[in-house]
C-alpha cells in the first residue's frame, strides 16, 4: 500500500496525515476495519498492526541480556506502534525505567489512541516515560546511563523516513551510543536486511556482535535484521 487515491479501492481510509519534523516529509495513518498502516508519503508503508514479529524479537533480545540487574533503564528510538516498547515491558521486571523517544508528535497522539490496544496500551505502563524528540540528541547528551539502547528508527542502517536519521548509524553517532551505554550494555537495532559494512562498523567502535535474522510475522515473509552489540564491561 502506498498513500495514494487507490488505497480507497481496496477498503483503507486515511485517517490522519502528520507532517515529519525536520525534511518537510509526511507520514499517514490508515484504517481498514480494525488493522491499521502507517506510510510515508511518496515512499509507502512503514508499519502495521499485523506484522511485528521482528520488532518483537529486538526488545526480547535485548532485554534477556539485562533483566537480572538491578534498575535497568532502557532507551528506545522510535515508538512506532509500540510493540517493541510493549515487549520491552513484558521482559522486564517492576524496577525498570522504559524511555521511548519519538521524533513525530503525531505517532505519539496515535498510540494513545486507536493505535494503543493492538500493543496492549504500553503508554499507560508506569515505568514508560515518553520524550517527543530526535533519540540522536539524547543519546548524544548521556554518559553511561543506560544498559540497552534500542533503535527501531527507520528501516535500519539506510534511512527511510528522515536522512537526518542516517546519523545514528554512523561512526560517529553508534560511538555516541557506546558512550551512553553502562558497562556491558547492549545496542539493538533493528534493520529491514543485513549489512556487512554495518557489522564490521560496530565491531570497530568496541562492540562485540552477534546479527540474527527474524521473520516478519507469524515465521514467514521477509527476514529481517538484528544486530544486537555489546559494550564492553
Amino acid at each position: 500500500m502506498t498513500a495514494s487515491a487507490d488505497d480507497a479501492l481496496d477498503g483503507w481510509e486515511l485517517i490522519e496525515t502528520a507532517k515529519i519534523p525536520g525534511d518537510g516529509g509526511a507520514m499517514q495513518l490508515y484504517q481498514r476495519e480494525d488493522e491499521f498502516s502507517i506510510s510515508v508519503v511518496g515512499s509507502g508503508v512503514l508499519m502495521n498492526t499485523w506484522a511485528h514479529q521482528s520488532e518483537d524479537a529486538l526488545a526480547e533480545r535485548a532485554c534477556r541480556r539485562i533483566r537480572g540487574r538491578s534498575q535497568p533503564r532502557v532507551l528506545i528510538g522510535g515508538l512506532g506502534m509500540g510493540f517493541t516498547l510493549a515487549a520491552a515491558l513484558r521482559f522486564l521486571g517492576p524496577d525498570a525505567v522504559v524511555e521511548v523517544a519519538e521524533l513525530v508528535p503525531a505517532v505519539v497522539t496515535w498510540n494513545r489512541g486507536p493505535l494503543g490496544s493492538h500493543a496492549g496500551q504500553p503508554l499507560h505502563d508506569e515505568r514508560t516515560q515518553v520524550r517527543v524528540g530526535d533519540v540522536a540528541k539524547i543519546i548524544r547528551a548521556q554518559r553511561q546511563a543506560y544498559d540497552a539502547i534500542l533503535l527501531d528508527v527507520d528501516n535500519g542502517p539506510n534511512g527511510f523516513t528522515s536522512q537526518k536519521n542516517d546519523w545514528l548509524y554512523t561512526t560517529d553517532g553508534l560511538t555516541e551510543a557506546y558512550t551512553a551505554l553502562r558497562p556491558s550494555g547492549i545496542l539493538a537495532v533493528w534493520s529491514a536486511g543485513p549489512s556487512r559494512n554495518f557489522r564490521e562498523r560496530l565491531r570497530k567502535i568496541g562492540f562485540t556482535v552477534q546479527q540474527c535474522r527474524v521473520p516478519e510475522q507469524d515465521n514467514q515473509g521477509d527476514l529481517h535484521a538484528i544486530w544486537l552489540a555489546e559494550r564492553g564491561p
